[in-house]
């Protein structure tokens, strides 16, 4: 029983003495900062207690006693009140200060999404309003702006450019045909210039054969520099000059679509009741109606002065490649060496000797 005791009297004891190292402990520690840095750091202070406790080191850092105002970082003669400096805990804090200029920021992302939203909105509203004209044209429920020589001058220039595309089609094939037949007159008159070298009794007829040969592939060649002119400019008639025409013509029609569709839209709310809703939407509908007609209105005006420089501009163009192929073809097929020149000389072709590319790197 004494010895139970002398046992408990010793735990007291050891109590008593950690209750006086943490006591001391907390009053001659360093401030939070520096034992975060020491912790961090794992150095020991000029100060700190190393002691053994069954054969392992303790270490026992000094620490500040933490004062009594719970804002230490303020000044003394800052002047600033408690309840200024650290709001209580169950206040509701503002976030607008803090992160004012994070949303200052993202103002302009949230306007470029609103101006997105409302384009997008504008879009599906013109989109299903002239997928209603078309349907109700097509059903014959719909009434539509016809203008009867307009839309006959761009019927002509379709059908015109249908009939161009395949005579620019055949140009291309017979050209292409032509220089095969050229190639092979040039492989024939060397075969025959070399059997003239080989049969001395032949030697003077298959040199007739190669000269005439040789004369019809330089002759071809300079109509085959006349046929890709041809071809070439009827090429940038049809696909440059008539499709920017056509791709007006493709703009003033569904200018014309939304124009009928909204004025079958100001003639539907005008044929309605007079309401206080309905009154808003009457004006916002006119507006809308007038903007497109004025559209419409330019559009039309455009194609009719492209249609006009057109027509000039085809007359002048096919005029003076009709002749040159003409020519052409008919100095070629006759014979005519020095007319088939003067052709070329005429409409400033000039023929790319055959020998004319530029050297390589390595030639150099």
């Amino acid at each position: 029983m004494a010895q139970h005791d002398t046992y408990v009297s010793n735990g007291l004891q050891e109590d008593d003495t950690f209750e006086q190292d943490l006591n001391e402990m907390l009053r001659e520690g360093p401030d939070l900062n520096d034992t975060s840095s020491n912790v961090q750091s794992g150095a020991i202070n000029k100060g700190d207690r190393v002691e053994h406790m069954n054969n392992q080191p303790r270490i026992y850092m000094k620490a500040h006693v933490l004062p009594d105002d719970p804002s230490p970082s303020l000044p003394p003669g800052s002047g600033i009140p408690r309840s200024q400096s650290m709001p209580p805990a169950n206040s509701n804090i503002s976030l607008s200060g803090v992160q004012g200029e994070g949303i200052g920021r993202s103002k302009p992302f949230t306007q470029s999404a609103s101006s997105k939203l409302d384009n997008f909105k504008a879009w599906s509203v013109n989109t299903y309003k002239c997928t209603k004209q078309l349907l109700a044209e097509r059903l014959g429920k719909g009434s539509r702006t016809v203008d009867l020589e307009l839309e006959s001058k761009i019927e002509t220039l379709r059908d015109t450019q249908r009939k161009y595309a395949n005579v620019l089609r055949l140009s291309r094939a017979l050209t292409n045909h032509f220089y095969h037949v050229v190639q092979t007159q040039r492989l024939l008159g060397d075969d025959f210039a070399d059997l003239a070298q080989k049969s001395p009794e032949l030697q003077d007829e298959f040199n007739y054969n190669s000269e005439t040969q040789k004369t019809l592939c330089k002759n071809g060649e300079i109509l085959l520099g006349a046929m890709n002119f041809f071809t070439s400019s009827i090429n940038t008639l049809i696909n440059k000059t008539m499709e920017d025409t056509l791709e007006t013509v493709k703009q003033y029609e569904a200018a014309r679509v939304e124009y009928d569709a909204y004025r079958t839209d100001v003639e539907s709310l005008s044929l309605g009741p007079k309401t206080p809703q309905s009154v808003p939407k009457t004006e916002d509908a006119k507006r809308k109606f007038h903007f497109h007609k004025e559209k419409f209105d330019k559009l039309r005006n455009d194609v009719g002065v492209k249609l006009q420089f057109l027509e000039e501009n085809k007359v002048k163009v096919m005029h003076k490649q009709l002749l040159l192929f003409n020519n052409a073809v008919s100095a070629y097929f006759s014979g005519n060496n020095a007319k088939l020149e003067a052709t070329l000389k005429q409409f400033n072709i000039k023929l790319k000797a055959p020998n004319s590319d530029p050297p390589s790197w390595l030639e150099k």
